[in-house]
């Protein structure tokens, strides 16, 4: 047995969980928000105990620090000392052209993951000060790193990438690089193992606040809405998604926006929050449900983009076994389901309402019996997966 802490550095966030492996079992878990702000709390949980409490935790050390006293507390924690951790996982958003696959973290990793700051600005900083906290707190554990443009490393150059000069390709390293791999790796897989089949063509939706699609052909990701950033593709709770380049030249040229500007307002008060005032689904479903024209228009909006993207992805592919929705939205909004799948019947897709409707946390078939694409509800569990890799790779060496 393996004790694997997984760890998510947020810009004002840490996630955690600690999970034995290959039993799965999630010893504890939590998350530090509003690091560095005022009220600043700790969740922590075990199968025996749930805590919460406001803390001041003016950084990321100070957070992981916390973390590591609560999984060592005589009361509540679960394990001993800090040798009880074999491994630590950290996510991290960008590996560029660097990181293909996961890898055990040495100096030069972490030199690379510097490099790519410019990449992933909201990221992967605070992605090497928890590999950083980490190594300090844990220093007999094996820190590696799992890397969120992994599973996006096997899309072909057509659709990689940027019809503009390909010195900025060959040179600057522009081109799509994708993210939320690790959910759709571990959603898709999750769907093979269902589908049992030996080929399979499927499509992931990841919808939450960010939002991704990504086409997956015999268990390899080819072709992905998000590229070279995290703000093209569908519509976001606070992300444009995909727009008028001309749009972005009006701004600048003819309406004196900065090119800073732009940039915030097309990733903070953009998407749902442009259209609607409101960022959180739920309060533009119960808005929309109201007789409210702007929410409607924007549900309507944001499942039209999504339309999009499962015909372009169904033709990319040649065909289609099964949709797959996921995370905060994707598996808990049966609105946005039902119209996204509504009059899909051409391509094969016809979902059951009475199915849709319902609430699980296992995956689910929400498609009706005449359906030929399945389409299935999948909840996420990124962490699993970076233990999952962390295993791997540990055991491998």
């Amino acid at each position: 047995m393996k004790n694997i802490l997984v760890i998510n550095s947020g810009s004002s966030s840490l996630k955690f969980q600690l999970i034995q492996m290959p039993s799965e079992k999630v010893l504890a878990s939590g998350l530090v928000e509003r690091i560095g702000l005022d009220g600043a709390k700790i969740h922590y949980k075990t199968e025996d105990s749930t805590t919460s409490r406001e803390l001041e935790i003016p950084d990321h050390g100070a957070a992981l620090k916390k973390v590591t006293d609560l999984l060592m507390n005589k009361e509540s924690g679960v394990i001993e000392t800090s040798e009880d951790i074999d491994a630590i996982g950290h996510r991290v958003v960008h590996g560029g052209n660097t990181f293909s696959k996961t890898i055990v973290i040495d100096e030069e990793v972490k030199k690379a993951v510097k490099n790519l700051f410019s990449l992933a600005p909201l990221h992967n900083p605070h992605n090497l000060k928890g590999i950083e906290v980490a190594e300090k707190l844990f220093p007999n554990a094996t820190q590696v790193a799992v890397f969120d443009t992994a599973f996006h490393s096997t899309i072909p150059s057509k659709a990689k990438q940027y019809a503009i000069p390909t010195e900025f390709y060959k040179d600057n390293h522009i081109q799509v690089y994708g993210f939320h791999g690790t959910s759709h790796k571990y959603v898709s897989e999750q769907a093979v193992k269902y589908l049992k089949k030996e080929h399979s063509r499927i499509i992931s939706i990841h919808l939450g606040n960010g939002c991704s699609i990504t086409a997956v052909k015999d268990g390899k990701s080819v072709d992905h809405s998000l590229g070279f950033g995290p703000v093209n593709g569908l519509i976001m709770g606070t992300r444009s998604g995909d727009i008028d380049q001309s749009v972005i030249f009006y701004m600048v040229e003819h309406l004196g926006y900065s090119t800073r500007e732009v940039s915030d307002i097309l990733h903070h008060k953009s998407g749902m929050y442009g259209l609607t005032g409101y960022s959180d689904l739920r309060d533009i479903q119960q808005k929309a449900a109201e007789g409210d024209k702007q929410c409607q228009l924007a549900l309507n909006m944001n499942a039209y983009r999504i339309k999009k993207y499962i015909g372009a992805y169904a033709a990319a592919m040649n065909g289609l076994d099964a949709i797959v929705f996921t995370a905060g939205i994707g598996e808990n909004s049966d609105v946005i389901r039902e119209l996204v799948c509504e009059d899909m019947e051409y391509l094969g897709i016809e979902i059951d309402s009475e199915k849709n409707s319902q609430r699980s946390r296992d995956l689910r078939t929400i498609s009706t019996e005449n359906s030929k694409v399945k389409i299935l509800v999948i909840p996420t569990n990124e962490e699993l997966e970076i233990a999952k890799q962390v295993e791997e790779l540990v055991d491998g060496n």
